[in-house]
């Protein structure tokens, strides 16, 4: 039984929505919905913080209201990364976002430590987008 997503966002207002769901495997997966069908796949580390980004930065258009992600299952989800994270740089901003989360941070001060573990030129949307894209293309 697949357990159920949270949705971030939606790209643009009538776009499908994005989010993550844990998987079997003690991971979790990218799920994008268009509402006709739903796809799951594997979740990159990268995948899993560009939507942390994401849902800080509001830069989604709302996502249905009912799978909506709380800021509880945001920090599980940067909690999951930082405790898998093997290089000691990464881990020391991860250990940085996730108690800025729990601490109820503004959003800016998880962007700016969650932003060191990505590529400097890394548009959440746009990035998120091309990986919806090859979600919903892929076979399945």
């Amino acid at each position: 039984m697949e357990a159920a997503a949270c949705a971030v966002g939606r790209l643009g207002p009538d776009g499908p929505w994005l989010g993550f769901a844990p998987s079997l495997d003690d991971g979790y997966d990218l799920v994008v919905a268009d509402g006709a069908r739903a796809r799951r796949a594997p979740a990159a580390t990268d995948d899993l913080l560009l939507l942390a980004v994401a849902y800080f930065e509001d830069a989604l258009a709302p996502p249905p209201e009912e799978l909506a992600a709380t800021h509880g299952d945001i920090g599980a989800l940067v909690r999951h990364v930082a405790a898998h994270e093997a290089d000691p740089a990464r881990g020391v901003a991860l250990a940085e976002a996730v108690d800025a989360i729990d601490d109820g941070l503004a959003g800016d001060a998880v962007i700016a430590a969650l932003g060191r573990c990505l590529p400097a030129d890394a548009d959440p949307v746009d990035v998120l987008a091309r990986r919806a894209a090859e979600v919903m293309s892929a076979d399945g």
